[in-house]
């Protein structure tokens, strides 16, 4: 009898999302009709978002922090805390609709100092493409586990377990696993 998959990583709790993309819409002075079309989405799904209803993809969001100008963790990250403890296969996690990319952000920037720390697992078969980020975005990668072919296109380099990469995030760029079970941490800085 062979053994059962792994339960799926947790969800983002949508009231988070809903709560934050209200907040930075407002912040930004734009109606919905305005960051929906910047951000490439249907004014409807904008709509559901705000009312902590769907089932955003990472590509949604990413999309709206963009067009918010905004780092992605302003979108997901939780409620503070004073102590913050993420299990291996918890935190709040989003799931790329072209990839096997899986990214749970561990955490975002605090004010001031804007960057968020990610751990990504990726599988291969599929390569996660990535658009520009918000100017001046930096990306490091640190790899725990397995090997990623990562950066942007005609730049990408293959890294394994240990090794660490930094490149522009606010460029086209990629991930690549190159064997099952790869992992990394992500950390976007945001200059």
């Amino acid at each position: 009898m062979p053994d059962a998959p792994p339960p799926p990583p947790s969800r983002l709790p949508l009231g988070w999302i809903a709560a934050a993309l209200r907040r930075e819409r407002t912040r930004s002075g734009l109606t919905l009709s305005e960051l929906a079309k910047r951000a490439g989405i249907a004014k409807s799904t904008l709509s559901q978002l705000e009312a902590a209803s769907g089932n955003p993809s990472m590509e949604t969001i990413w999309a709206l922090a963009v067009a918010l100008g905004v780092p992605f963790g302003a979108l997901v990250e939780p409620p503070a805390s004073t102590v913050r403890v993420i299990r291996a296969d918890e935190g709040p996690t989003v799931h790329s609709e072209q990839s096997s990319f899986t990214a749970a952000l561990l955490s975002a920037g605090p004010p001031g100092a804007r960057r968020d720390i990610y751990r990504v697992r990726l599988e291969p078969g599929t390569v996660r493409d990535s658009k520009p980020h918000i100017p001046g975005t930096v990306e490091h990668i640190v790899v725990g586990a397995g090997r990623v072919k990562a950066g942007p296109p005609g730049e990408q380099t293959e890294l394994g377990p240990g090794d660490y990469m930094a490149y522009p995030g606010d460029v086209p760029h990629s991930y690549e696993a190159l064997v099952p079970g790869t992992a990394f941490v992500l950390i976007m800085q945001h200059v």
